[in-house]
């Protein structure tokens, strides 16, 4: 019954089924629902225009200020990660010194120069780190945002 009528009675209100717009048919540079093409490739984050065109930019790309992300910018240098372990009756907060040799949004790995023993932190136990020596800092839109020999 649908199918057949546009309009539906229920309890006296009026439903119209469809939008009421006559069907329109695909014209060059539109594509069907039943069309098999795939659009290109964008990079994300690439502005686009309104008829679908992607506008190149030469803006240099940042990475965000999260904690793995200036851990990164900090590999190979040594520093002392400070981590807690709620309800760890053995254990409760450690201390860990190593070369930070990877860091994700989930872990850091760091090894000890003397042993080559790699460990495994969960950035969920992470409070804070300390260093010795400047980090890599780069803050998303500032260019050129690196440390400074300290003056003294």
């Amino acid at each position: 019954m649908l199918g057949q009528q546009a309009n539906s009675q229920v309890q006296g209100t009026s439903y119209k089924i469809g939008n009421g717009m006559p069907a329109m048919s695909p014209t060059p540079g539109m594509v069907s629902p039943s069309s098999t093409s795939v659009p290109p490739l964008v990079p994300s984050g690439s502005p686009m225009t309104p008829t679908g065109a992607v506008i190149t930019t030469t803006a240099p790309q940042f990475e965000q200020s999260y904690i793995e992300n200036i851990l990164r910018l900090n590999l190979g240098k040594f520093g002392t990660f400070y981590m807690t372990y709620e309800g760890n009756k053995e254990w409760n907060a450690r201390i860990f010194q190593g070369i930070i040799e990877a860091a994700g949004r989930d872990h850091i790995i760091i090894s000890d120069p003397k042993t080559g023993r790699r460990i495994m932190l969960l950035m969920v136990n992470f409070d804070y780190a300390t260093f010795d020596e400047p980090l890599l800092y780069q803050y998303p839109g500032v260019v050129g945002n690196f440390p400074q020999a300290p003056s003294r």
